[in-house]
């Protein structure tokens, strides 16, 4: 149950108000309600064992769902620019209903599919419980710059995965350049990886 980073930031508030939200439109199971900070939260928070973030830059969230990591990592880090983008738009409507609650000026969403996002490029971009590995590096390298950092939130499986995207890796002259792993905070052993791809 030992945290493995600081959390900076208090979430109640924001607890509170996903729980809200949560409630109307089943974001998470209600299952999950109980370790929201546990399972959701904490996971998100873990793109902090990277240590690439730094103020200022662009990161992009694909299919960020109900938030995640999108709502945590603005709120922990508010001079970074976060883009949320997923094409549900009962998704968008309830980060966009979070954001103005907890009045997060770094925070902004897109309604639409990754592979519809043309000119800008981003610093980093995350991805967290979208798709395999071989697609969702599809959708990401495109968007990240030469210097940038693509940060796949995956499960303890990630090999298969990494050997099932090579094809679309070297279509983009991009590599797996580390695979950080970690365990939530909670009572059963729960074990995740961070994906750091770039060119």
């Amino acid at each position: 149950m030992d945290k493995i980073f600081d959390i900076q930031q208090d979430f109640t508030k924001y607890i509170n108000v996903f729980l809200e939200q949560n409630s109307k439109l089943n974001l998470i199971s209600k299952n999950d309600e109980k370790f929201l900070y546990e399972k959701h939260i904490y996971d998100s928070l873990a793109i902090k064992l990277t240590h690439k973030l730094r103020d200022g830059i662009d990161l992009l969230d694909i299919g960020c769902g109900g938030g995640f990591p999108c709502v945590p990592i603005a709120i922990e880090f508010p001079n970074i620019n976060v883009t949320g983008i997923d094409s549900i738009r009962k998704k968008i409507n309830a980060i966009d209903e979070i954001k103005n609650r907890l009045n997060l000026k770094n925070l902004n969403t897109i309604c639409d599919r990754a592979e519809n996002l043309k000119g800008k490029k981003y610093d980093i971009i995350t991805s967290r419980a979208v798709a395999d590995l071989s697609k969702i590096t599809d959708y990401a390298l495109p968007l990240l710059k030469k210097d940038g950092l693509f940060i796949a939130y995956k499960s303890r499986k990630i090999q298969e995965e990494i050997n099932n995207a090579e094809d679309t890796l070297k279509k983009y002259n991009a590599k797996v350049i580390d695979i950080i792993e970690y365990t939530l905070p909670l009572e059963e052993f729960y074990q995740r990886n961070l994906v750091l791809i770039g060119f």
